[in-house]
């Protein structure tokens, strides 16, 4: 499914008028998406790159939608890039990013169930790769933001390394070093 069927759904629910570091809501989920799509990455991944705050995140509090209409989520963007979709905006990053790069890299911390269970590796890629290309797209149109950031980012990239395409450490580096 193309970026373009999922927009005006995704603009229905409100993204457009929230606003997002130096930008509306929609701007940066298109950005990720778009990142996403730039560096090879499946539909799967691209539609959860344009929904990835659709239930809110730790770092970002509204929510377009609720948990309770994760269904209606899947039946736009798909089963698959829903789940993934969940999962970025499950992380609980305090406790999970942390993990990344160790043996304890696959046992998930969900902050609304909290909870902690274990994903596939595939899932856990798609994960790395989802989160960079979001930190990715705030630090390319946000200086200030890359400034302040830029060691702490430097340090996911590093632990995420192994997990992500060439095109997404490339990226990680040409905008971070």
């Amino acid at each position: 499914m193309t970026s373009h069927v999922l927009f005006a759904p995704l603009q229905a629910l409100g993204a457009e008028g929230l606003a997002h570091i130096d930008a509306s809501l929609v701007e940066h989920l298109r950005g990720t998406e778009q990142l996403l799509r730039s560096w090879g990455a499946s539909e799967t991944v691209c539609a959860a790159g344009l929904y990835h705050a659709v239930y809110s995140t730790e770092g970002y509090a509204p929510a377009l939608a609720t948990l309770a209409e994760r269904h209606r989520i899947a039946d736009l963007i798909g089963v698959d890039a829903e789940a993934l979709a969940y999962l970025y905006c499950a992380c609980d990053r305090e406790k999970f990013h942390p993990r990344l790069g160790t043996p304890a890299q696959r046992v998930f911390v969900d902050r609304f169930s909290e909870s902690e269970y274990e994903i596939e590796y595939e899932r856990l890629a798609q994960f790395c790769e989802l989160t960079l290309a979001n930190e990715l797209e705030i630090a390319g149109r946000s200086a200030r933001y890359r400034a302040k950031h830029r060691t702490e980012l430097l340090r996911l990239c590093e632990r995420m390394s192994v997990l992500v395409g060439r095109a997404c450490r490339d990226a990680c580096g040409d905008l971070l070093s």
